[in-house]
């Protein structure tokens, strides 16, 4: 056993972590089902310990009433274990040791909340746009060199940036040399001959003034004794340069942008806050933060703006804090981890969150294993739990754990692994909790209402090759989301209306009945998403009718009224290709997810073409 522990941890981070899991499970099953010098892994409650039912641990599929040999491979039989809900009380019990091996770790579920009350944000360092400019020339001509080559180089004020070669410089300044030489030789002359050389040499200044020669440049040409060839171009302010927007040998003319550069002494932080949160954050409020690639620092702000829009599919609101940055540490790019002490310190309210690394996933399914302790012994029991969007490395929980449970964090797959080997209910196998629709008001039904119209009257209109229809009908659903989105809500709504939104768009801006179809496929899957979380508003039963010969082969569905086909796909040429299968009645939800078409099965005999 001594000698097994360090090749195990060998394969452990060797392997990805799906086959380590495996990998572990199953040795750990060895031990545990076969002695091994390991305490056995039993259920937890000891008057399960005589299972009834048998099963093979390389083929979990085999079952039979009593000990035995597997038919395939020939291993002795293991009994069968299920873990159940915490009400059940039952649950895999793992030893140190086995807990040890597996590298299994536990974590409290808790909230967002510090001590006095607070908010967690991501972000990222970026340039502070009031500090970038733009070096532009102030003539036209050919760049000869520049002498910033490479992005990232620091420019002082007043620093040459590039030399460029003008034909109108050379010649303005060939007739400034003439315009002296001119005032030289009448110097002894009458009146009337030195006023017109000296308005000559006086014009002749303007002019290359108008060009943009400054006046310390002007100087220096009026001393020299042939007009020049190059120019130099000098930078009016000083920074970083952030983009190189010229080539050598090129030619540009007056205002043409040569480089971008900004001023890092000072850079904006910014974060991205949800929707839910924006109540909770204000101008003024005290962040902490830490930047990754600054270790062991933390460095405090005010939060200086919040964005007055919010972006339309991610749903957040950039968050500003500006900080000093003498030293030139913090680089833009650079992301951040910011705690915003919001005015609510009532944790009931903040969501609660767990580590990304506890979470399992099965399709739309999110499973979590759960630690129970009980007559001295620890159990792990699993439990379908419903998450929010990632946020960095954790996620929020919007139903199925409390606060203060403790959780696998590390090593859940493995006790997953081990759950399927042994027969028992694991992330393949558990039943998910069945979700409640959320109960909607009147107007919330009757706004859902008009979005599924709108989105039928698209459908009927390419059943029956109507383009301006079809469009037409992409502008109003556009118009009933906006509707929707501008009273309450359902919960859940920004998330699931935002594809809507995009692929109206997409339908919106078609020209040919092509591009509104492969829009159309896509919309079609958010409205079942719609149909799926929100059930059918409309008083008049639906149905789901799908295609394989639509999007190219791979197949795809679509909503309809009635039981007729309509093909939205092929329209009147192909109007009754196709199939019903399913029907969402009123106020009834969606039985099945919307699954992608490359993913739908091909159509049974008997499919009507």
């Amino acid at each position: 056993m001594k000698d097994l522990m360090p090749r195990l941890n060998a394969l452990a981070l060797g392997w990805p972590g799906r086959v380590a899991g495996l990998l572990l499970a199953f040795l750990l099953g060895a031990l545990l089902f076969r002695g091994g010098g390991v305490p056995e892994t039993t259920q937890a409650d000891p008057e399960q310990a005589s299972a009834e039912l048998w099963t093979c641990a390389m083929h979990p599929q085999i079952r039979q009433d009593g000990p035995g040999s597997c038919p395939i491979c020939g291993m002795d039989l293991v009994p069968v274990v299920a873990a159940s809900s915490s009400d059940g009380g039952a649950g895999l019990v793992w030893s140190d040791e086995a807990r040890a091996l597996a590298g299994l770790q536990t974590t409290v579920v808790g909230s967002s909340l510090g001590e006095s009350g607070g908010l967690r944000l991501l972000g990222r360092v970026e340039v502070d746009e009031r500090r970038e400019r733009s070096l532009t020339t102030w003539i036209s001509g050919r760049i000869d060199r520049l002498h910033l080559s490479v992005t990232g180089a620091r420019v002082a004020a007043g620093q040459v940036v590039a030399t460029l070669y003008s034909p109108e410089v050379y010649a303005a300044h060939q007739d400034l040399l003439t315009a002296l030489a001119q005032q030289r030789q009448l110097a002894e002359s009458p009146e009337a001959s030195r006023s017109a050389a000296g308005a000559a040499l006086d014009a002749a200044r303007d002019r290359l003034r108008l060009l943009g020669v400054p006046d310390d440049e002007l100087r220096d040409m009026e001393a020299a004794q042939a007009p020049t060839r190059q120019v130099r171009i000098r930078a009016p302010v000083g920074g970083t340069v952030l983009q190189r927007m010229a080539t050598e040998g090129a030619y540009v003319g007056t205002g043409a942008v040569l480089y971008r550069v900004a001023d890092l002494s000072r850079v904006w932080v910014q974060l991205d806050a949800y929707e839910a949160d924006l109540s909770r954050v204000a101008v003024g409020q005290p962040v902490t933060m830490t930047i990754q690639g600054i270790d062991g620092e933390t460095l405090e702000g005010v939060v200086s703006f919040i964005d007055p829009t919010l972006d339309p599919i991610r749903r957040i609101a950039r968050v500003r804090v500006e900080l000093p940055n003498p030293a030139g540490r913090l680089r833009p790019g650079m992301f951040a981890e910011a705690f915003v002490a919001t005015q609510q310190a009532d944790a009931s309210a903040d969501p609660l969150l767990i580590p990304a690394s506890a979470a399992l996933f099965t399709g739309l399914r999110s499973l979590v294993y759960v630690e129970q302790q009980a007559a001295g012994r620890r159990s792990y029991l699993p439990r379908v739990v419903r998450l929010g969007d990632r946020q960095g490395d954790l996620y929020p929980v919007l139903s199925g754990l409390k606060a203060g449970e403790r959780i696998v964090s590390r090593g859940a797959f493995s006790l997953d692994a081990d759950l399927q080997i042994r027969g028992g209910a694991s992330m393949m196998t558990l039943d998910p909790e069945p979700a409640a629709a959320p109960a909607l008001s009147p107007q919330q039904r009757s706004d859902l209402g008009a979005v599924l119209k709108a989105y039928l009257r698209i459908q009927q209109a390419l059943a029956t090759d109507d383009l301006a229809e079809a469009v037409s009908g992409a502008q109003a659903l556009g118009e009933a989301l906006d509707r929707a989105q501008a009273q309450a809500p359902p919960e859940g709504w920004e998330m699931r209306a935002a594809p809507v939104i995009a692929h109206a768009r997409h339908i919106g801006m078609a020209t040919s009945l092509v591009g509104a179809r492969e829009g159309f496929v896509a919309l079609s899957g958010a409205i079942e998403g719609l149909l799926q979380h929100y059930g059918n508003p409309l008083d008049e039963a639906l149905s789901v009718a799908f295609c394989p010969m639509a999007s190219d082969g791979a197949g795809a569905r679509w909503v309809q009224q009635g039981e007729a086909i309509q093909n939205a796909y092929f329209g009147p040429d192909m109007g009754s290709c196709g199939e019903l299968q399913e029907s969402v009645d009123p106020g009834a939800r969606l039985a099945q997810p919307a699954i992608p078409p490359s993913k739908r099965p091909a159509a049974p005999a008997g499919h009507v073409h």
